[in-house]
């Protein structure tokens, strides 16, 4: 059994967002119901919607940064009641049998985790709905439980553009005292700097843009490193803990990959596709690695929401209404937002 309720979402790849009704499923005994507040809009939706993976599903309705009210539970959840606060990522199931669910890791669940869109529906059939959106109904071990200390709307953004920069500043231990280099200022890049500053170390962002220092420093970060530089690209080689990649787009990683120490790792969390070729020889030397990392479990989601809400960290953000999607889609791809967008969902329910 399934509800009708409103969404936004488009009809093709070429085709802009507007209304429309999609169905949700009526409360199994291990679900959340979930009155969308707020959601933040991520650059997935975007390279979902227009197709740019191959891989999406139509109707598309984005959003997995999803803030919320419980208006109704199953009757064997126990986390939640009526009237919590809660959010959802980028995942609503997996197997949670596999290795990989049983280490909390449900991210890489050997079955495939479940995206919160364009995901295979295990209930209805077809593919999943996000959060552009009036509601959602998800299984309670998907469900988070958000600080209420913070800025609700601007918590949205964590549980996608957070959880991707804490995530491996987590899992690599990053501590008091290290150097950390965090590569692009965008929606990823100035968590990356909030949260390398949150756990105390010495926090530079490495920009090709000199105009962006004002604005990094303001963050959180110590210092700037103009990477097409020379010089200053010199000074800093062999000095650096850690780098976190966040340039969403091809690049060449051999200039970052010098600035490690031996033994030191870079991260890459933004670009989704082939990069420029890699000169062996920035790895051999040092013994250096370049790794990725993807989202994060549900547990360490929410130790990151329960970071946030004891260092009081949320996301730089710009609300807009739902209607006004399409033009924030062109925005995004412009570069042209500090630094994330939330959709008030109230404005769909109007």
């Amino acid at each position: 059994m399934s509800t009708k309720i409103k969404a936004y979402g488009a009809q093709d790849s070429k085709a802009d967002l507007k209304e429309m009704t999609i169905e949700r499923r009526d409360l199994n005994s291990n679900d959340v119901k979930i009155d969308i507040l707020y959601c933040g809009v991520c650059h997935s939706d975007i390279h979902t919607v227009r197709n740019d993976w191959g891989n999406a599903k139509y109707p598309s309705v984005p959003g997995h940064e999803i803030i919320g009210k419980v208006v109704e539970v199953g009757s064997d959840v126990s986390n939640f009641k009526e009237g919590d606060l809660v959010g959802v990522g980028c995942m609503v199931d997996s197997c949670l049998s596999c290795s990989a669910c049983e280490e909390d890791l449900e991210q890489f669940c050997e079955e495939g985790m479940v995206g919160t869109y364009n995901g295979k529906d295990k209930h209805l059939g077809g593919h999943t709905y996000g959060g552009y959106s009036t509601s959602v109904t998800v299984r309670e071990h998907f469900v988070l439980k958000i600080p209420t200390n913070l800025d609700t709307k601007a918590v949205a953004p964590l549980l996608c553009a957070g959880i991707t920069t804490f995530s491996p500043l987590n899992h690599w231990n990053i501590k008091e005292g290290d150097k950390v280099g965090v590569v692009g200022l965008g929606g990823l890049g100035h968590m990356g700097i909030k949260f390398a500053a949150a756990m105390g170390a010495e926090t530079i962002m490495i920009t090709t843009s000199p105009e962006k220092a004002e604005d990094a420093k303001r963050l959180g970060a110590d210092g700037v490193l103009i990477s097409k530089d020379e010089d200053a690209m010199k000074k800093h080689r062999g000095s650096f803990d850690f780098i976190l990649n966040t340039v969403p787009v091809k690049h060449d990683v051999n200039p970052y990959l010098q600035l490690l120490k031996r033994d030191s790792t870079m991260v890459m969390v933004g670009a989704i596709e082939p990069l420029e070729p890699m000169n062996g020889g920035n790895i051999i030397m040092g013994r250096k690695s370049i790794a990725g990392s993807l989202i994060g479990g549900i547990k360490e989601t929410q130790e990151m929401l329960d970071f946030c809400g004891e260092n009081d960290i949320v996301c730089d953000v710009e609300m807009i209404n739902m209607d006004e999607i399409n033009t924030a889609f062109d925005r995004v791809t412009d570069g042209d937002v500090k630094y994330r967008f939330v959709i008030d969902m109230q404005s769909l329910k109007n």
